[in-house]
């Protein structure tokens, strides 16, 4: 598979618009409060017939100071007893989910993500696995993805070590920026020198995969200062890197009114920003894996991306698209059979729940056969940049001409401006339209044409 990505500015100006990141679809603005614990029960229950293997999510939600950036849901607190109450309730939610499956279903994907999942001490991170194990069939043999992210100023070589026994073997560190401008402009203080002692730490504990996020567009950022920070992120040669846009949006998230909007970089040195980084990833040998994502040829992602085989979920690129997700913890999501789920967001709320002996799940979605077709075409696209025709028609029982005939009109703009191939057998990504595929998948989300407004970030 050729993943070539070739940057025009004008493209990307004309196509700039907000859209979903599609790490579902639907996507979360689709769930609702009539599914919730009964309906999860039942889809729960019911895919035991199935036997597939299970992917667990565990929220941690606590940080020790807040990044004025974060749009994710955390509690920001330095007193680490908060952390006995949450830890109570998830332990009796791990057992209340995992009475539901089967313990012949291994779990070949476990991700601990937040919030700080290091927040929490040594002795709490071993107790959260241990009743994790006692509940759910996790492998012992280091062949599973168990995955954590780690803020290096929350970790150090101990931790790593100790991350590495409990049976984690990927780790996903936090750096968005080197420059230390830009770090007091985010309130996140973070030196370079922290942050290598600890991807050192995970070389040496033998990790399989250390995985690197950026973020793009933050205040005071130039070319000159971020292409240095790419430069010095490479020079420790990472298995993948992720370079997220940073979308302003205040209305939404009230600690990015903290963040001097005028500081921002304007439009023009954003575009110029990402066209150094792109430059100088792909120049160093990674690959580009779409939206924000590069990686190693020898990675699994790239590796999964040429097989045909890659996937996308609430953790972004994956590997495994045969599971069962189960979310635990507050806020988090999970996609049991043809379904998302969503836990309560409020703690105090969360723990009346689980003190109930009730499960967490307040909303989400049972998809029907669209839902499931569109979901396919989209994750056909944003995982693999193609689409044929003739397979998504032998598994869904359609003409994909005539069911999609107002979306293949829509693209055709889309390839006059050379984002893509139409064909009779099927879609191509062009290199100039890879930056964009989201554009493409907004395309077939039928949710997006019904929407009167959009609370999405910008795409680029």
């Amino acid at each position: 598979m050729n993943t070539a990505i070739v940057f025009e500015p004008a493209l990307l100006r004309k196509y700039d618009k907000a859209g979903p990141r599609y790490t579902s679809y639907p996507t979360a603005v689709q769930f609702h409060d009539g599914f919730g614990e009964a309906e999860y029960r039942e889809l729960a229950l019911a895919s035991n017939a199935g036997g597939r293997p299970l992917s667990l999510y565990v929220h941690i939600p606590f940080c020790d100071t807040v990044c004025f950036y974060c749009a994710c849901n955390k509690i920001v607190t330095k007193n680490r007893r908060h952390t006995v109450p949450y830890l109570d309730r998830l332990y009796r939610e791990i057992a209340l989910q995992g009475a539901l499956f089967d313990r012949s279903r291994p779990v070949v994907q476990l991700h601990w993500g937040g919030g700080t999942p290091t927040f929490i001490s040594a002795g709490e991170m071993r107790e959260l696995m241990r009743v994790t194990g006692e509940h759910f069939c996790l492998l012992d043999d280091d062949s599973g993805e168990y995955s954590i992210e780690v803020d290096p100023r929350e970790t150090d070589g101990h931790t790593v070590a100790l991350l590495r026994e409990l049976g984690f073997n990927r780790l996903s560190l936090g750096v968005q920026d080197f420059d230390p401008a830009v770090q007091k402009a985010v309130n996140r203080i973070q030196s370079r020198e922290i942050t290598l002692q600890v991807m050192e730490a995970a070389q040496r504990e033998g990790f399989k995969s250390i995985s690197v996020d950026l973020i793009y567009g933050l205040p005071l950022q130039s070319v000159a200062s971020f292409g240095r920070t790419v430069d010095e992120i490479i020079a420790q040669s990472p298995d993948r890197i992720s370079v997220f846009n940073y979308a302003h949006l205040p209305d939404l998230f009230k600690t990015q009114r903290q963040i001097d909007a005028s500081a921002l970089p304007p439009p023009a040195v954003k575009l110029a920003i990402l066209e150094t980084v792109i430059e100088r990833l792909l120049r160093a040998g990674y690959v580009y894996i779409g939206m924000d994502h590069f990686a190693k040829p020898d990675d699994e992602l790239a590796l999964a991306q040429q097989s045909g085989t890659l996937y996308r979920n609430f953790q972004g690129y994956s590997t495994h698209a045969d599971c069962d997700l189960i979310g635990l913890g507050a806020t988090s999501i999970g996609m049991v059979g043809d379904s998302y789920s969503q836990n309560l967001k409020g703690l105090e709320e969360y723990y009346a729940r689980i003190d109930e002996k009730r499960l967490a799940v307040f909303r989400g979605v049972k998809l029907d056969a669209d839902d499931r077709l569109r979901r396919a075409v989209i994750t056909m696209l944003i995982c693999n940049f193609v689409l044929d025709f003739a397979a998504a028609e032998r598994q869904y029982g359609i003409r994909f001409q005539d069911y999609f005939a107002a979306e293949l009109a829509e693209l055709a703009d889309m390839e006059a401006d050379g984002l893509l191939a139409l064909s009779e057998t099927g879609i191509r990504v062009l290199p100039p339209g890879r930056l964009l595929i989201r554009n493409v998948c907004m395309v077939f989300d039928r949710y997006l044409r019904e929407q009167k407004q959009r609370r999405f970030s910008k795409v680029i």
